[in-house]
């Protein structure tokens, strides 16, 4: 049997960091990822994504822009689920996470790009992160990074 799930997430960048979780569930390494999760009932995929940045990370976050999607599929007990996870290019007004312990993340924080590319485990995270970069790259070249987050993104 095959089972959909639909999750969200976020890429989020401040000072052109990008924002990790480490996952060690019962000592076990599970590795670095970015914070995402599921739909809930009711919510939108924007307010699922700036919720579970929240709780997985203590980070306010705002959205810039939708980035893409990544699909996957893995095998839960008795079925095979198919996960479409909806990303979006977020900011914030500071360095400050904190990794929510009940899901079992043991760290967080903000790294250099290319030292986010290599820390993130599942490649379609490598790949949207990437892409968000880039996004973030041609916003700060046309000012427009800066300007909208004083203005626009406060609204949001």
């Amino acid at each position: 049997m095959m089972l959909e799930a639909i999750s969200c997430g976020g890429v989020v960048i401040y000072k052109g960091k990008v924002l990790l979780l480490y996952k060690n569930q019962n000592g076990r390494y599970m590795g670095w990822v970015m914070p995402k999760g599921a739909l809930e009932s009711g919510e939108t995929y924007k307010q699922t994504a700036l919720r579970e940045v929240r709780e997985e990370t203590g980070v306010h976050a705002r959205i810039v822009q939708y980035i893409g999607k990544t699909q996957y599929h893995f095998r839960g007990n008795e079925e095979v689920i198919s996960k479409t996870v909806h990303w979006y290019l977020m900011t914030t007004d500071s360095f400050y996470c904190k990794p929510q312990a009940e899901e079992f993340f043991a760290d967080a924080g903000f790294y250099k790009q290319h030292e986010a590319y290599h820390l993130l485990k599942f490649h379609d995270e490598k790949q949207i992160m990437w892409k968000a970069y880039l996004e973030y790259n041609a916003l700060k070249r046309t000012k427009d990074w800066n300007l909208n987050n004083k203005l626009h993104f406060k609204s949001m």
